[in-house]
């Protein structure tokens, strides 16, 4: 191995060539080149069978030593012999127009049903452009040009058939522009060998059942339930071809489980006619029913949101698994969470697997309507996680349904594009167009494009060029904005009867066995439509992996989540433990290593890293699994928490942490792209598929969640509710008012209090206190320790969202004790003022949530008035600590004035849901003041100087 360090890239490039004609002096051997800013990696593998060096520059950085780090394995195809070489320098000509039709053939093939997309004339494949001859019987060699099966010569003519054959009929490829030449040969090598369609009458029968009974299913559903809107498939039947046959040869390739993630249109018919869901099941929620049972705490979804995940046989040792995810109205939002499912099953089977990579038993498949797809950035944003270490499931299949309208949107309103897949060209993705008219083709591209994917273990799409029959919804008119098309459409034949034709011409099916079964499959439905009023809905959550969690009636609970003092010391001194050779940051071994080392021997003045470092240890140390995600997470925004350690001298990294004990948990630091919406919603889909592992996501400051409010709306504070599915998430959201002017970072606490359902009458003791989600701001270490253990100690899972401190994770007070963490101790949703001494001289009683506190006690402290104002803290917000605060109100009893103080303007914060709660516990004839800056539109002033003024105005109207 060869590690030369260079300036830049291009300086690194210059030595190709003087390393290539050194290639046997160079293997196995380092040489060091001054500044270490890019390495350039050689080593035997880098050379091709010619001995030239390949050309793979990358920073050898954070490098497979860090648990969770995982890389799809590499596929290479041969390179040139030298006859194939000599051969393509000798027809070059030949080799040009060959290209052509490789990079250009897609722009003349016939892939649209309706015939209203643009045809060019495209010049670029003219073979006089390229080749000048009258002898048309000529044989030309084809070795390292073309692939033609056995042939080895062929014809100018057979070979302009051959390549119109291949790249300009009914399916169609873009794979020129990807950078890996092994890629690009192996996609001309697999296309152009193939010579026809070769399916049997099996095969072609089962792509008749799948057609047909998706057109019977949507014609059922217009006849029994003419006014329901059920996003239906008409025109896009091949979809159902397209996954059928997409599922067979996954299983058959070894895959044991798909995550699957799609839209509305076409999901009803999936679930019915693929996914084995009851029709019973359907009919009986279209009827008005619930889909749960009616005890449950839930409030359900609309029809297109329902997902099932069943087991499917196709007689393989181990049947398949699907995993279909409920679909949110936010269209694509779902693509991340799908991602985020799909990596957890597959490190799960890693784990238990040896010789499982990345993508041998797990594939995640997301289908995609055309306009959403280019019109969301969130589409963007999970391509740009694809192929992350911390982030990669191998590769996931992408189905574009193209109905070529987006709800009354033509293609040249919807995107900037000549194609809706042209967005994958960011990760150089491969595309395979098809006719959705043709079935058969449809198989065809599903094949390659699983080919593809199972060597290369990376995305690639399936644009499915279709059309819509009917309105955005059945009860819309398109014609009122697409006249044209829909007169276009509404002549037309189906899918299914023009497929119907072709096996009847083909003598495989007759008209009689057509209509049967047609007749067959609609009574079958009819029948389930019958049973539907006596149907019995049942839980389908809480299966599986989730097996021992409970759907919980009450979330209030003060569990013992402290630990013992060895386990506390054990884990401190670990999570600061380094290899002898490893060379730490003096910075970092003065400040962080040395100081940590110091109060975990003493067992005092915790500071907030050290606190989460010991509930993470902990947790290992009990066999929970850890993921902390989050841009720069590892060392932290704020340079606290150092996680991971990088080595000065060799750049490798080491986590402490997973150094514990042989049959710990693992800790994996993911450090993220530059993303909130993709990246959350990965989070949430990882924490719904198993609830040992405990899933931290870190905004890098509090305002930047509101990049993922899609995630947070649709998901986190309702995914429960909506689909019974628990979710242990913890969001980190850095929240402070520093003094710094526009360094403010407002988590906006207001906004997740307000998508609670919390209840508003706190006096109400038949209401149960069940919130969706829980909501912290917590104002000491041993608090954030107890919070972060109590997320996975608790019989059930729910998201919870901690307003995290800034200028408090290095504060002097704000640190705790071991004595705060050790066993019987737990998180106190409220802590009351330890400083009053005589409960009857308080005059005023403060409720405050987060670091304001220490500013109030620093002003008391300088004003010396101490048993006059007592400052309760209120640390969980939500659920309402309602008997926490009646305690604490309780021992004040000559109090003539209650306050809510906080730092955020009044219109955020936490004052508009505290305020009508606390009214309701004080004394009869007071009310709660409030004490704060003015509503205002801006989170924060940014004039540091208004700031600090705002702070003094604050502190002189509570201690007049």
């Amino acid at each position: 191995m060869l590690n030369i360090y260079v300036s830049n890239i291009s300086l690194a490039s210059r030595y190709f060539k003087t390393i290539a004609n050194t290639r046997n002096k160079l293997i196995n051997q380092k040489y060091y080149f001054g500044l270490r800013k890019y390495t350039l990696q050689i080593s035997s593998k880098s050379f091709n069978n010619k001995g030239r060096i390949t050309n793979r520059i990358q920073r050898n950085y954070h490098d497979d030593g860090a648990f969770g780090y995982r890389v799809s394995r590499e596929f290479e195809m041969p390179d040139y012999t030298t006859e194939e070489l000599s051969n393509r320098i000798e027809n070059a000509g030949l080799l040009r127009l060959i290209t052509a039709y490789r990079t250009f053939g897609h722009r003349a093939a016939d892939l649209d049903p309706l015939g209203i997309m643009k045809r060019e004339d495209i010049k670029a494949l003219d073979q006089l452009r390229y080749i000048v001859t009258t002898n048309l019987n000529k044989l030309y060699n084809l070795k390292g040009i073309l692939f033609v099966n056995s042939k080895d010569k062929a014809t100018l003519d057979s070979i302009l058939s051959h390549l119109l054959k291949v790249y300009c009929g009914k399916v169609a490829y873009e794979f020129m522009h990807i950078p890996n030449s092994s890629e690009r040969r192996w996609f001309y090598r697999i296309i152009e060998s193939f010579e026809s369609l070769s399916l049997t009458s099996k095969e072609k029968i089962r792509i008749f059942e799948v057609l047909t009974k998706s057109e019977v299913f949507d014609h059922f559903m217009a006849k029994r339930f003419p006014q329901v809107k059920r996003y239906g498939l008409e025109g896009a039947e091949s979809m159902m071809v397209a996954l059928d046959r997409l599922f067979e040869i996954t299983n058959k390739a070894g895959i044991t489980d798909v995550v699957l993630c799609m839209p509305h249109r076409g999901r009803l018919n999936l679930l019915v006619d693929l996914l084995k869901f009851p029709p019973t099941r359907l009919f009986h929620k279209i009827k008005g029913n619930p889909e749960f049972p009616e005890e449950l705490p839930a409030s359900g979804d609309v029809l297109s949101h329902l997902a099932f995940s069943p087991t499917l046989d196709y007689g393989m040792p181990k049947p398949l698994n699907i995993s279909m995810l409920h679909n949110p109205s936010h269209l694509e939002a779902v693509n991340p969470v799908a991602m985020g499912k799909a990596r957890a099953k597959q490190m799960d089977l890693i784990k238990s697997e040896k010789d499982c990579e990345l993508g041998d038993r797990v594939m995640c498949v997301q289908l995609h309507g055309d306009a959403a797809f280019t019109g969301q950035g969130v589409v963007m944003e999970s391509f740009g996680l694809s192929n992350l270490p911390h982030f990669s499931s191998g590769g996931s299949i992408h189905i574009v349904v193209n109905n070529q309208l987006g709800y009354t949107t033509p293609a040249q309103n919807a995107r900037s594009s000549w194609y809706c897949s042209d967005i994958g060209k960011m990760i150089n993705a491969s595309v395979i167009h098809v006719n959705g008219d043709f079935p058969e083709d449809v198989t065809r591209a599903i094949e390659v494009a699983f080919e593809y994917r199972n060597k290369f273990r990376k995305d690639i799409i399936i644009d499915l060029i279709t059309y819509r029959r009917w309105g955005h919804n059945e009860l819309d008119e398109p014609a009122y904005t697409q006249p044209l098309m829909y007169k276009n459409i509404r002549s037309r034949k189906s899918v299914s009867k023009l497929y119907e034709e072709k096996l009847i011409e083909d003598l495989i099916l007759t008209k009689k066995d057509i209509v049967d079964f047609r007749e067959q499959y609609f009574n079958v439905l009819d029948e389930h439509y019958k049973q539907s009023d006596n149907y019995k809905s049942e839980m389908d959550s809480l299966r599986k992996k989730w097996i021992g969690l409970v759907m919980p009636k009450e979330t209030v609970s003060k569990k013992d989540t402290g630990i013992p003092q060895e386990t506390l010391h054990k884990v401190g001194m670990a999570s600061i433990e380094t290899p002898k050779d490893f060379v730490i940051h003096p910075r970092l071994q003065k400040f962080h290593v040395q100081t940590r080392l110091q109060k975990i021997k003493e067992g005092k003045a915790i500071d907030w890293a050290t606190a989460e470092a010991l509930a993470l240890g902990s947790l290992l140390l009990e066999g929970y699994n850890v993921r902390l995600c989050g841009q720069d997470v590892g060392r932290g925004t704020f340079s606290q928490r150092h996680a991971m350690l990088v080595c000065q001298e060799s750049e490798r990294i080491v986590i402490p942490l997973n150094g514990l004990a042989k049959d710990q948990g693992m800790l994996e630091v993911a450090n993220s792209n530059l993303s909130e919406f993709a990246v959350l919603g990965f989070e949430y889909g990882m924490s719904c598929e198993s609830p040992n592992i405990l899933n931290i996501w870190e905004a890098q400051f509090g305002d930047f969640f509101n990049g993922a409010q899609v995630v947070i709306d649709t998901y986190i504070s309702s995914g429960e509710v909506k689909w019974l599915r628990q979710s242990g998430l913890v969001m980190l959201l850095p929240h402070g008012y520093d003094g710094a002017g526009p360094e403010h970072s407002s988590c906006r606490i207001e906004r997740f209090l307000q998508l609670t359902n919390d209840r508003f009458n706190v006096l109400d003791e038949s209401t149960p206190i069940n919130p969706n989600m829980h909501i912290v701001n917590p104002t000491i270490p041993a608090q954030y320790f107890h919070v972060l253990r109590r997320q996975m100690k608790r019989n059930f899972r729910k998201p919870l969202i901690v307003v995290a401190p800034k200028i408090l994770l290095r504060s002097s007070v704000a640190v705790s004790n071991f004595e705060e963490m050790m066993p019987g101790t737990t998180f106190l949703p409220v802590l009351g003022d330890p400083s009053i001494s005589d409960y009857l001289k308080v005059e005023k009683v403060i409720f405050v949530s987060g670091k304001i506190y220490y500013d109030l006690v620093k002003a008391k402290q300088n004003k010396n008035i101490n048993d006059k104002f007592a400052i309760i803290r209120v640390e969980e917000l939500c659920p309402f600590p309602k008997q926490d605060i009646e305690i604490e109100l309780k021992k004040y009893n000559n109090v003539n004035e209650f306050i809510w103080c906080q730092e955020e303007p009044q219109n955020n914060g936490a004052y508009t849901f505290m305020e009508p709660r606390l009214n309701q516990l004080l004394p009869p004839g007071k009310k709660l003041k409030y004490v704060g800056r003015p509503p205002s539109a801006a989170p924060a002033v940014g004039v540091s100087k208004w700031h600090h003024k705002e702070i003094k105005n604050i502190l002189n109207d509570i201690f007049v």
